[in-house]
């Protein structure tokens, strides 16, 4: 397993617009969230589902620490996505790629384990939107969770999943918790039923 590149996460943010660093405490995974799950997420030959992943920080962050992993970001804003992409290029990462989906458009049986970063959560917080590109609501937020909830139900024993700032409402019942961090807001899960 490799070092983390930088140090601090505004070192890491540099890369990116100002709008958009400006961004980065709210809605984008820190270096010390992006270690926690890149480690626990990561098995050799396996393929890793950021749901909602933004500008990509924990695809790229978690892919430079696992090489033999691949990262995959699903982000509905295309500019966004192609910020992630820029950065990727970048950072020359061979096992890191983004897809500009709505999260309803992914096929789940390609990915093994997956990241959520309650990537749903501003339908319902509309004074701390990324922006108004995208329709939100409460609706949206019950239609995602739901959504979400079927298609990691689907999944075969032994996926992994790791949540962070969670209501835990797309965590189907088979699904244990087996690690928390930071004060219990990531949430480490692994299906055994």
């Amino acid at each position: 397993m490799k070092e983390l590149i930088f140090t601090h996460d505004q070192d890491f943010d540099a890369i990116y617009p100002e709008h958009i660093q400006r961004l980065s405490r709210k809605h984008w995974t820190s270096l010390e969230i992006a270690k926690i799950a890149g480690d626990f997420l990561a098995q050799p030959g396996s393929t890793v589902l950021d749901i909602g992943s933004g500008v990509g920080k924990f695809c790229l962050l978690a892919g430079h620490l696992h090489p033999d992993t691949l990262f995959c970001g699903v982000e509905q804003r295309h500019d966004l996505m192609l910020l992630a992409e820029k950065a990727q290029q970048e950072m020359a990462l061979q096992n890191v790629q983004f897809i500009h989906a709505n999260i309803t458009q992914i096929n789940f049986k390609e990915f093994d384990h997956f990241y959520y970063y309650n990537s749903f959560y501003e339908n319902i917080d509309q004074l701390n939107r990324i922006d108004d590109t995208i329709e939100t609501s409460i609706d949206l937020y019950l239609y995602y969770i739901q959504y979400l909830y079927v298609m990691l139900q689907e999944k075969p024993i032994g996926t992994r999943l790791v949540t962070y700032q969670s209501l835990e409402q797309e965590i189907p019942s088979g699904y244990k918790l087996i690690g928390t961090a930071k004060g219990k807001l990531v949430k480490m899960w692994v299906k055994e039923s």
